[in-house]
């Protein structure tokens, strides 16, 4: 071989591994003279999580080029390019169609005869050449060679300002005034074909922006205003934080926009508009959808959606309706206002809404308002404000001034919740209050114009509770009790008439723990009955209705007037629990609206007992038939697994999705209800707490709950958070796969507990020697090894290795058992405390509330 030769050939296998990974990269760029073709495809440099190339819908024979997520087994996609103008014939076919970057800048997709079909806008002022590349965030990008030698220069062009029907992380949704762009999201005419639909989501910039979504020339959902934190139509946008989401509006001279970013890069989402109500996940409802991916199983998990309900409709209560998920119809006017159309709305029909029954004093020509009042309506999502006017330099009590003055001006609203307190600015409605709906616990407060005359009655009444909260602050908790009964004595013989609970009800109720008994000072629309409309529909309190007996006292099934059955549980004399635990339930569980939560109907505090009224359940609670040899075969491994997934629901609403963030620190079977469909419900909320929004745990001095359930460093500590509940949950989920009460000793395997024992077998692979004799072998395995999984997870020794509800919830839908983490050592709590138990009752069946133990220590 000649030197020449010898020489040349040393050079390229030096160079080889050099050139080897340029080569395996894929190309994300596409430069002058290098189109992407029909049969390529780019992916993005970095993290590779997103390709660029020509594709068909499933069902379509055209071809069209789009984004899509490059790692998962799905295709989903986010972004489409000439989605009205597409390339005939399926994108096998077109293997020589191109993707270029044209002289002028210009992106420009061509069949193969060179015929274009699509182009971008071309930039006002790039410098030529330019490129085109797919980035790991999704965008792509068009920069001029100039532009891309000085870093952070503005790109010539970008497919984040033409978004299709898909937001992603750092997408903007709105107006960008400065450079006349309006981004919206348009949903695709069906599954198979990406051209523009009728539905388009949109920012409506005039007045106070906010997000509307028309299905052609219908509007048919708002989000509201931003409020400095969410939209107020949009209220558990709070509870994303959790999970690492943030959000960004800018609302100035340049722009009104909304964006979102994901901290956390390990999570997969994005915010969809589809026009079939559907998409990923057969059967998924709202026009506008955030899916996150699940790693787990492989799919797309539909994390929140809208419209959602009946409310969520634009005004279906009309002008000053107001609607009301929770109560049935769900419309009714504002106070002060009365139906347009009676007759109409007897058919349950609200939409042409509700009119004063008296004028505004400046109606009458008084410019200054006259007697003109205003009223509050609470966890509200304000009016349109499209036609409202803002100002962000006044604080409320200006604002209030300002409406009285403006005879036009019929309520007002803080503009941002985050500012300096009386200092948020303010949005000023005029005219009909249009869209009005309220919400169990989120939502803002709402300043309202009434005439003087519809002001009177509500005066009064403030004037006597006030009166009233005067003596029980002057007065001993003995005190309270009389003066409040006293006072609802009389006001039942005025009127027999239920009354919503006051703030009488708040009086006293700062603990001595501080943050664990935090007042966050809501007046609660809870009804309250006078003591003989109870007596009657429980016979008298007969024996013949009586439910059972627990530690709050006897619970009675009654029926009310209107035929609705509910279970009256009585605050008896000897009762172990006491007015502090009354009180705690009636102020936590009016505020909590959840399919999972036991719903409150009512209370008494006029009678010789205190009474708590719930709706009631067919079949009382879970452990009267998980631990009955004849009622445990009624449960089947599928409505095991269904309860399971509904407490798991239930703790994820009270821990993440309400509006604070309640510990229920009594989690246990007896407190799981079940209804008539054994749809399980979360009960008996006398030893919840609140948490504020930052805090992760709290020092008790008084540790509440039952053996058997309570988290180790709660029982021992003294130390209770979110994770205390975890941990009571992972026992129950142990306790209906095996039937068996976690507190039995089983000598056999030399454990004193349940919780020792799963693990042990679990370890040993013989997991499913746990399940329940009484399921005769009928299950699911895969599920069964999952749940245990899940349970002893929920149940470790350490809180921090205890996953979060959310977390739970993935897991119990993954399919994927073998990924879920191997569960460390239980937390055996009850067997170190189960010298200083003096005493244990087996519960009675038949009744709702089991014996909670109450220790008071020293720490």
């Amino acid at each position: 071989m000649a030197p020449t030769h010898r020489l040349r050939l040393a050079v390229a296998l030096l160079l080889l591994p050099l050139l080897l990974p340029a080569a395996s990269r894929a190309r994300d760029t596409i430069a002058p003279g290098q189109p992407l073709r029909g049969n390529e495809t780019l992916v993005s440099s970095g993290t590779g999580t997103f390709a660029l190339g020509f594709f068909s819908p499933p069902g379509s024979n055209n071809t069209y080029v789009g984004i899509w997520y490059a790692k998962l087994p799905i295709r989903t996609v986010v972004w489409v390019a000439n989605r009205a103008a597409p390339l005939p014939g399926a994108a096998a076919h077109n293997a020589g169609a191109t993707l270029s970057v044209t002289a002028a800048c210009a992106l420009a997709v061509a069949s193969a005869n060179g015929t274009t079909a699509w182009s971008s806008a071309q930039p006002s002022a790039a410098a030529a050449p330019c490129t085109a590349r797919i980035q790991d965030d999704g965008n792509l990008v068009v920069v001029s060679d100039q532009q891309q030698q000085q870093r952070g220069g503005r790109v010539a062009w970008q497919g984040f300002d033409h978004p299709t029907d898909t937001l992603l992380p750092g997408m903007r949704l709105g107006v960008d005034f400065a450079a006349g762009l309006n981004m919206t999201l348009t949903a695709w005419a069906s599954p198979s074909d990406p051209s523009p639909g009728p539905v388009v989501a949109f920012m409506a910039t005039s007045g106070d922006p906010e997000v509307f979504i028309w299905n052609g020339a219908t509007k048919v959902w708002r989000s509201g205003p931003w409020d400095g934190v969410q939209f107020t139509g949009v209220p558990d946008t709070v509870t994303y934080k959790s999970l690492g989401f943030s959000f960004r509006f800018v609302n100035n001279a340049q722009e009104a926009t909304y964006s979102f970013q994901v901290r956390d890069p390990s999570i997969v989402t994005r915010l969809v508009v589809n026009g079939t109500g559907g998409g990923a996940g057969a059967g998924a409802g709202g026009l506008m959808q955030r899916w996150t991916w699940l790693e787990a199983v492989a799919a797309w998990n539909l994390y929140w959606y809208a419209p959602k309900d009946q409310c969520d409709a634009v005004s279906p209560c009309g002008p000053n309706g107001v609607c009301d998920t929770n109560t049935v119809p769900p419309c009714r006017c504002l106070r002060g206002f009365v139906p347009r159309s009676p007759a109409a709305w007897a058919l349950r029909d609200g939409r042409d809404g509700c009119a004063r029954a008296t004028p505004l004093s400046c109606g009458g020509g008084n410019r200054t308002g006259g007697d003109d009042g205003f009223v509050v309506l609470a966890h509200a999502k304000v009016p349109d404000t499209t036609e409202a006017a803002v100002d962000y330099g006044s604080g409320l009590e200006e604002c209030r001034r300002r409406c009285l003055r403006n005879c036009s001006c019929t309520a007002y609203a803080n503009a941002n919740l985050t500012g300096e307190p009386g200092r948020r600015g303010c949005v000023m409605w005029t005219g009909g209050l249009d869209d009005l709906r309220v919400y169990p616990g989120y939502g803002q407060d709402l300043y309202y114009r009434l005439a003087a005359a519809d002001l009177a009655s509500t005066s009064k009444s403030k004037k006597k509770i006030n009166i009233v909260v005067a003596i029980v602050v002057s007065i001993t908790a003995l005190g309270i009790l009389l003066a409040v009964a006293g006072f609802f004595i009389w006001r039942n013989k005025k009127t027999k008439a239920r009354k919503p609970v006051s703030s009488t009800w708040r009086a006293g109720m700062q603990s001595k723990e501080g943050s664990e008994g935090k007042d966050h000072g809501d007046d609660l629309e809870l009804p309250i009955y006078d003591y003989e409309t109870i007596a009657k529909a429980t016979e008298d309190f007969s024996t013949e209705n009586k439910l059972g007996e627990g530690g709050f006292g006897p619970v009675y099934k009654g029926k009310l007037e209107d035929g609705q059955e509910v279970a009256v549980k009585t605050l008896s004399r000897t009762s172990t629990q006491g007015l502090e635990e009354f009180k705690n339930e009636v102020l936590l569980i009016a505020k909590l609206q959840h399919r999972n939560l036991v719903r409150l109907v009512g209370c008494s505090i006029s009678g010789p007992e205190k009474i708590l009224m719930y709706e009631y359940m067919e079949n009382k609670s879970l452990d009267c038939f998980l631990f009955d040899t004849t009622k445990s075969k009624q449960l089947d491994w599928t409505t095991r697994y269904s309860i399971i997934e509904g407490i798991a629901r239930g703790l994820l609403y009270l821990h993440q999705d309400s509006r604070y963030r309640i510990i229920h620190r009594d989690l246990k079977t007896s407190n799981i209800l079940l209804d008539k469909d054994m749809t399980p419900k979360i009960s008996d909320f006398g030893m919840a707490r609140m948490f504020g929004n930052d805090d992760t745990e709290i020092n008790t001095l008084r540790v509440v709950g039952t053996y058997g359930y309570m988290a180790p460093e709660y029982a021992m500590d003294g130390v209770f958070s979110v994770k205390s509940d975890v941990f009571s949950f992972g026992v129950i989920v142990l306790e209906i796969i095996t039937g068996t009460r976690n507190r039995g000793v089983y000598s056999y395997s030399g454990h004193l507990n349940l919780l020792a024992h799963a693990w042990s077998l679990l370890n040993e692979g013989k997991g499913l020697d746990l399940v329940d004799e009484n399921l005769n072998g009928s299950f699911d395995s895969d599920e069964v090894l999952k749940c245990l999984k899940v349970g002893l997870l929920c149940v470790q020794e350490n809180p921090d290795d205890r996953p979060l509800m959310s977390q739970v919830l993935m897991m119990l839908a993954s399919t994927d058992t073998a990924s879920l983490p191997t569960p460390k050592q239980p937390g055996f709590a009850a067997r170190r405390a189960a010298a200083e138990e003096t005493s244990w009752s087996k519960p009675d069946c038949s009744v709702v509330d089991s014996m909670t133990i109450t220790m008071v220590e020293g720490r």
